[in-house]
């Protein structure tokens, strides 16, 4: 089972979408997979589920288990202030210790308004994954302008549309 991550908990952030939409890519690939949210976090797990509070937080512990009984992530991941968004860190540094993305695998999706797709989020994000021992693919896809490039629940540049099925390609081999 591969888990897409929706890195977010920003209400009405494109993320989800761009997850949706991936599963969708991933279903005609028949590759099963399911969505874990990050808007679907209790508002106040960062007081209730981390450190002295570890295992306390039901709901919490429910979307760690989905990471934990995952083959494979994928990180759909919205560049916010040059980097990826806290939360989504504040989630890993949640999970419980020893970290379950040890030895896992993983692909990456970045989004943003400007130019470079997430590029620098996806840097942070794979030096902390490498950290941990998750073993994050090559291709990681960015996708710069996304509010150009995203139309009614697709992707509509050919470019990027292949250049994920190839990361799908990959992921499922990898």
């Amino acid at each position: 089972m591969i888990t897409i991550i929706s890195c977010t908990n920003r209400k009405l952030a494109v993320s989800k979408s761009i997850s949706e939409f991936y599963q969708d890519l991933l279903r005609q690939q028949q590759v099963s997979s399911q969505i874990l949210d990050l808007q679907d976090l209790p508002t106040d797990f960062v007081g209730s589920a981390l450190y002295e509070n570890s295992g306390s937080n039901q709901t919490f512990n429910q979307m760690t288990e989905l990471i934990k009984d995952s083959e494979k992530l994928v990180f759909v991941v919205p560049e916010y202030n040059g980097s990826f968004p806290g939360v989504l860190k504040a989630f890993i540094d949640g999970m419980d210790y020893p970290n379950p993305l040890k030895d896992k695998k993983c692909a990456m999706v970045g989004l943003s308004s400007g130019v470079q797709g997430g590029a620098l989020a996806l840097s942070h994000l794979t030096d902390i994954l490498n950290y941990l021992g998750m073993h994050v693919l090559a291709l990681k896809v960015r996708i710069p302008g996304v509010e150009k490039v995203f139309r009614q629940g697709k992707i509509t540049d050919k470019l990027l549309l292949e250049l994920l099925t190839m990361q799908i390609r990959d992921l499922v081999k990898f």
